[in-house]
């Protein structure tokens, strides 16, 4: 058997056969996932006229500080992924026509929080309004606003076995 480190992964090859465990594994017997046969969803980028209103307002609601890259960019780094901010100009400038800021009503930015309820009270004032504490007949309990662009966001629990 040939073991070889590569950086917090392990590879392992016996008998032609390569497994790989990383690091991040909670137990070494658990067998390791395979490789994700397509892609990933990381980042989503939001584009605006108005980065720095757009990144108070998101500061302010996940209680996240943004990683700023210049005027331009902004991101927000959650559990599961990235939620960016990109400026409406530099987004003309890189892929002239390929965006329009502030005219999204097809998807939901959607986040799992601890405790809807206590947060559509924290944020009672703060935000538009769409539908406040619900359970879904999925069996998630949400909040549903929107963000100064419009777009929709869901603050969420997962359903609660029974």
């Amino acid at each position: 058997m040939k073991t070889r480190l590569v950086g917090a992964t392990a590879l392992f090859c016996c008998a032609g056969v390569m497994v790989i465990l990383s690091a991040s594994r909670s137990t070494a017997n658990a067998a390791p996932e395979p490789p994700h046969p397509g892609a990933v969803l990381i980042n989503t980028c939001l584009i605006t006229n108005d980065v720095r209103g757009l990144s108070d307002f998101y500061a302010h609601v996940l209680r996240v500080e943004p990683r700023k890259t210049g005027e331009d960019y902004v991101e927000f780094r959650t559990g599961a992924g990235t939620l960016a901010l990109f400026s409406a100009a530099a987004q003309e400038k890189y892929i002239p026509g390929s965006a329009t800021p502030a005219h999204n009503r097809s998807a939901i930015l959607e986040f799992r929080v601890a405790d809807p309820d206590r947060e559509y009270v924290r944020l009672r004032d703060f935000v538009k309004w769409v539908k406040g504490p619900t359970t879904q007949p999925w069996g998630t309990r949400s909040i549903y606003f929107r963000d100064p662009d419009g777009n929709l966001i869901d603050f969420f629990t997962p359903p609660q076995p029974r």
